[in-house]
């Protein structure tokens, strides 16, 4: 009997160990936590009260459409002009009459939370995939996180819409079906551009896989459903939609900022230091790309050909998924301005990113604490501000340092996924 309740002990006792620290338990873990999620969304919506922000100013907008407006310098609402894509417009349309015009405020409430419920499936799809990261640090991304649960259903911000379709197609990079990956990739732009900030790592990513000639396709799927999207708007003033929807010089609020606080109003908004942020993005995309992303013999050049039967080998899961998300942290890194829904666009790539380098585990949840604190911070402050700054160094030279994945890890993941 003793015996017995020994054994029945150590198997308890390695199911929670594996429940905690064993990639491969992830899906359990995730779905213990998914289910905690719901009853979390549901708390906050009944209890939490709801702050008023940009939802009524993205009413206004689609209002202005469905009222004959197709002038994008003439659409705004209270917060200003529309400054988002077509898609954006199409989406928050289907919301304003389901939301009986945007008033009906605790049903669209329920609709972010549903919209907050499915990207956690896709990216705990992406995580389990990948089998980098222990199951416990699923929490850190779920449950615990204040700031991203008011962005998605105290706020309801348009990035965790643009955010659901990225990690949609990550999720189809990942199964190979690269032509419907772009697709939705598109749609995330045409809801807003910041998904741009992983187009770099898509690119080098599409050449890597098919080559120049059978990349031109691709693109153009991406560059089609912009397109045809925008048709409505082109038609009225096609200017004033790309100046609008596209306006990569737009100017941010200082007193919004959460990582620049540190610096004066004069110096954040002088346009050399935005030029001097841009130069430095694109330095460190480059740097990235020739020496620790590109695995194709030969450097940049070697990516134009198709490659050869006998050298065609399949990206890993981890290839894809560290190279998409370290593009798209080195643009948040280096953003002009961060604002509280920003937060969106990296806060799930962070334990992935974390737990691909050679950082100890304790230095790891401590940068993902900080990281927590600084943008649960309101308003921002010169600590918060520098502290981000901080980690966000932290992790680009420990992406910068951990070893590069080789040709020969690839084809021994992919022969370990068969």
């Amino acid at each position: 009997m003793a015996k017995s309740k020994e054994n029945l002990f150590m198997r308890c006792k390695n199911h929670v160990h594996g429940l905690l620290f064993d990639p491969s338990f992830l899906w359990m873990t995730a779905a213990m936590l998914w289910l905690a999620e719901i009853v979390v969304n549901v708390l906050v919506i009944q209890k939490v009260k709801y702050t008023e922000i940009d939802w009524e100013a993205y009413m206004d907008e689609v209002e202005g459409v469905i009222n004959g407006t197709y002038d994008y310098m003439k659409l705004k609402g209270d917060t200003g002009p529309l400054v988002y894509p077509a898609g954006f417009v199409y989406i928050f349309l289907g919301m304003y009459y389901i939301t009986d015009k945007g008033t009906n405020i605790r049903l669209a409430q329920y609709i972010f939370a549903g919209l907050y419920l499915a990207t956690l499936l896709l990216v705990f799809r992406i995580y389990s995939r990948t089998k980098k990261v222990p199951p416990y640090v699923l929490f850190f991304m779920c449950c615990a996180s204040y700031r991203i649960h008011s962005i998605y259903i105290l706020r309801m911000f348009n990035d965790p819409v643009a955010m659901f379709f990225l990690y949609l197609s990550i999720n189809l990079f990942l199964d190979g079906r690269w032509n419907w990956g772009c697709f939705w990739f598109s749609v995330g732009v045409s809801v807003k551009m910041n998904i741009l900030l992983f187009s770099p790592a898509l690119l080098l990513l599409l050449l890597t896989e098919f080559g120049f000639w059978a990349t031109i396709p691709r693109l153009f799927i991406c560059a089609f459903l912009q397109f045809v999207v925008a048709i409505p708007f082109l038609r009225e003033n096609p200017a004033g939609y790309i100046i609008r929807s596209f306006d990569l010089g737009r100017q941010f609020f200082f007193k919004w900022t959460v990582n620049w606080r540190f610096l004066s109003e004069e110096f954040f908004l002088n346009r050399y230091f935005q030029i001097s942020l841009l130069a430095m993005h694109v330095v460190l995309l480059a740097l990235f790309v020739i020496h620790r992303w590109n695995r194709r013999r030969g450097g940049i050049l070697a990516l134009l050909p198709k490659p050869r039967k006998e050298e065609r080998f399949v990206m890993g899961d981890n290839y894809i998924v560290s190279t998409l998300f370290a593009a798209n942290f080195i643009g948040v890194a280096l953003s002009r301005s961060l604002h509280y829904q920003f937060y969106v666009w990296y806060f799930h790539t962070l334990p992935y990113l974390l737990w691909t380098t050679n950082l100890p585990s304790v230095i790891r949840i401590l940068i993902l604490g900080i990281i927590e604190l600084c943008w649960n911070t309101y308003p921002s402050t010169l600590l918060s501000s520098a502290a981000l700054h901080i980690c966000h160094v932290v992790i680009l030279f420990a992406l910068w340092l951990k070893r590069p994945i080789t040709k020969e890890d690839l084809v021994q993941e992919s022969w370990k996924s068969k």
